[in-house]
């Protein structure tokens, strides 16, 4: 609910009797105000996230409202700003709201509701953006299947298949190293298809003996074994309707391999015990780090079974054969365990970033997840780097910053390529930018890259530029970082009015 109290505001403007009656005004009406009577110093405050709406004058010295308003909407474009003057025209008007402006005022104020009125209608849409944005990340992460991230060519095929299949009732059989996400993968299939609104039924069938299993599986009645005090229904009937996911499927005994085979068969199951059936509607979705293949080869899997639950089969590629997907998945953890920590949002040094990508992986996704969670619990820095991460997760490199071979060998020839090349052109870009003092323009002359070109390249690889330097002589130098509006350069402001000498 939009409230008064929890909305802030910014005045601006460098009549003080003004700034203080408009202060005076929003305050009685419950508004938190943050009152400034120069134009430089409102843009040091607009680092507060916690503004709403700004409202200052249009005429101010130095540094006027346009140019303010033409700041503001550069560097936090979703703050709502009402302008302010005594020199109303409709050309200035229309020049305000196409630079986007939400509303314009004349002053003196005729009634002082017309005022409140703006601001509470400001304050609203900035709420209903901030409403909007958050819906569009809750749908974004269900987007990226339930957590499920990878942008490689295996990890599209899966998520196609995923997309795929959700909409069958057809038995699907995961297959993958532990760690690599198979559990990801089942509730994905499940939250995309007809059963959505029916249970997800998880168990592990690898945790439990064998009586355990067949009793937490199927139910019993009282008295079919010891401690059987009482009916009791098996996860089969939980999820009736939903979806089962029997995750290490291979470790089940033969006797409940021949019960499951049943169920699967005839869609009906039997309390240990009991003497009757009863009918469920369940979609299975199995997983094994196993071979089932070879399993079945060997004798330790039923032949039948297996054809039953290899249905559709999904194989998860180890991470360590899809090394491009690192990146994405250590910024994922890091979003994920900043909220929980607490934390602002922290970085990784590229050469943190080149170590966690050379990484061998044997536990997969969820040992980079424990990684990037211990490295920001014992960080106390603003960026991650190599001093920060386990021992065991470091790779040897040349003195000169060169890959040791042992740390791509494991890699296909192409992969490992593109990472050596990548890793080059990370350091490269990283002391060319450094050497040149963070001036974009002057690193591009020296590489010899046109400017959008190398521009594209720093995005390309994460390396975020620090804020350029703004002249002595410069107005703004007292609160603006030009870094932080898209990285415009001093020469630009200059062209575009923004410094004054």
């Amino acid at each position: 609910m939009i409230t008064q109290s929890n909305t802030k505001v910014l005045v601006v403007d460098d009549d003080k009797i003004v700034l203080r009656a408009v202060q005076e005004i929003l305050q009685m009406d419950g508004y938190q105000v943050v009152a400034i009577d120069d134009a430089v110093e409102a843009l040091a405050a607009l680092k507060d996230a916690s503004i709403d709406v700004a409202v200052f004058d249009i005429k101010m010295p130095n540094f006027s409202g346009m140019e303010l308003l033409q700041a503001i909407k550069q560097a936090r474009s979703d703050v709502e700003v009402l302008m302010m003057t005594a020199y109303g025209t409709v050309e200035t008007a229309v020049e305000a709201v196409k630079m986007g402006a939400y509303d314009y005022l004349t002053k003196p104020f005729e009634d002082i509701d017309v005022l409140l009125m703006s601001v509470r209608r400001a304050a609203e849409k900035k709420a209903l953006y901030d409403r909007t944005r958050e819906l569009e990340k809750a749908l974004n992460a269900r987007d990226q299947f339930e957590n499920l991230v990878g942008q490689s060519q295996q990890m599209r095929q899966v998520f196609k298949l995923v997309e795929t299949v959700s909409h069958s009732t057809a038995t699907v059989l995961i297959q993958g190293e532990s760690g690599t996400g198979k559990e990801l993968v089942a509730q994905a299939i499940h939250y995309r298809s007809p059963r959505k609104g029916k249970p997800f039924v998880a168990v592990n069938c690898s945790a439990l003996t064998d009586t355990l299993l067949e009793s937490e599986l199927f139910g019993h009645i009282r008295g079919a074994f010891t401690g059987a005090t009482g009916n009791k229904k098996g996860l089969f009937e939980a999820a009736d309707g939903g979806t089962i996911f029997l995750d290490e499927i291979g470790d089940i005994s033969a006797a409940t391999q021949v019960r499951l085979l049943r169920v699967l068969q005839e869609g009906e199951v039997k309390r240990v015990g009991a003497n009757e059936s009863t009918r469920v509607d369940v979609r299975v979705i199995a997983a094994s780090n196993v071979d089932l293949q070879r399993a079945k080869e060997q004798g330790k899997f039923r032949e039948d079974l297996f054809y039953r639950l290899n249905v559709i089969p999904i194989t998860l590629p180890p991470l360590r054969d899809r090394p491009e997907d690192v990146p994405l998945l250590v910024h994922h953890f890091l979003k994920i365990y900043s909220g929980k920590l607490r934390k602002e949002m922290v970085k990784v040094s590229p050469k943190a970033m080149e170590a966690l990508t050379c990484n061998r992986w044997e536990g997969n996704v969820r040992e980079l997840e424990n990684v990037i969670e211990r490295a920001l619990v014992l960080c106390s820095k603003e960026v991650v780097d190599v001093e920060d991460l386990p021992r065991e997760v470091l790779r040897v490199q040349k003195a000169a910053g060169e890959f040791e071979v042992f740390s791509l060998a494991h890699l296909p020839y192409a992969q490992a390529k593109r990472l050596a090349r990548d890793a080059f052109e990370r350091r490269y870009l990283s002391v060319l930018l450094e050497r040149s003092g963070n001036n974009i323009s002057l690193a591009a002359r020296t590489a010899e890259v046109d400017r959008s070109n190398f521009r594209r390249l720093l995005k390309q690889h994460g390396i975020l530029s620090k804020p350029n330097k703004v002249p002595e002589n410069s107005r703004l130098q007292e609160g603006f970082e030009v870094g932080g509006v898209e990285d415009i350069e001093a020469s630009n402001l200059s062209r575009t009015g923004f410094l004054r000498s």
